[in-house]
């Protein structure tokens, strides 16, 4: 029975290359254009929607070595997401596609393309993660030798009052950084009063933009100045 994976990255920019995975021992896909692969299950879960037959998340995980780590990481936040119960958090309890331990025991099943990137992202990846982005930003933090970040952070005021949810931060230090991306132009009046209420409050915000990004190293060194300004957490190498 085949199984078809389509590439996520065009070879032309118009057409994905195609997979397709021979569950068992039955003859291989030979076609132009087309990768054969053979799965001898059990080697990870399989789905069944609508009755096709599709890779499970973890199955999709362990095949994709070939791709960046940080992609990587980000795929498997999403995979591994906890949905928790928080002020104004989406679908609190919504069962979480996969587990870090789930997809660690899927690449150990079987010789994997880029087995040891696979196994450098299963150590990286976090449960409260919400966006590709925000998986990015918090590799370069720690790699850039600094503190790990919180992530998704529910902030109160003295008197109680909820005040936002930041996307990174160190809560004893009152730092907090914020990805703005494509959606902060379609908030931008909320986003402006819900970082104005946490200045007032007495944290540093940074706003991280597509241009900062781009420059890691300018969007470093202003978390190091942040985190330097206080006593409590050290802030990396100087």
């Amino acid at each position: 029975m085949p199984l078809v994976l389509a590439d996520r990255r065009p070879a032309d920019g118009r057409t994905l290359p195609v997979h397709v995975t021979t569950l068992g021992s039955g003859a291989l896909v030979r076609a132009a254009g087309v990768r054969a692969h053979r799965l001898r299950a059990p080697a990870a879960r399989l789905l069944h929607p609508s009755g096709l037959t599709v890779a499970s998340p973890e199955l999709t995980f362990a095949g994709l070595g070939t791709w960046d780590l940080l992609d990587l990481v980000a795929l498997g936040d999403y995979f591994c997401r906890v949905w928790r119960v928080g002020y104004g958090r989406p679908d609190p309890g919504k069962t979480s596609y996969s587990t870090v331990e789930r997809l660690r025991s899927a690449v150990e099943l079987g010789r994997r393309v880029g087995a040891t990137r696979l196994r450098q992202a299963i150590e990286l990846i976090r449960e409260d993660s919400w966006s590709a982005r925000e998986s990015a930003l918090r590799c370069r933090i720690v790699w850039a030798g600094l503190p790990e970040p919180e992530l998704n952070v529910d902030v109160y005021g003295d008197d109680g009052q909820f005040l936002a949810c930041v996307d990174l931060a160190y809560p004893a230090r009152k730092v907090a950084i914020e990805y703005q991306g494509i959606r902060h132009a379609q908030r931008y009046a909320a986003d402006v009063e819900r970082i104005e209420a946490l200045r007032v409050a007495g944290w540093t915000v940074i706003e991280v933009t597509s241009v900062l990004f781009a420059h890691p190293e300018d969007l470093i060194l202003r978390i190091r100045r942040a985190l330097g300004r206080s006593p409590g957490i050290s802030s990396g190498r100087s």
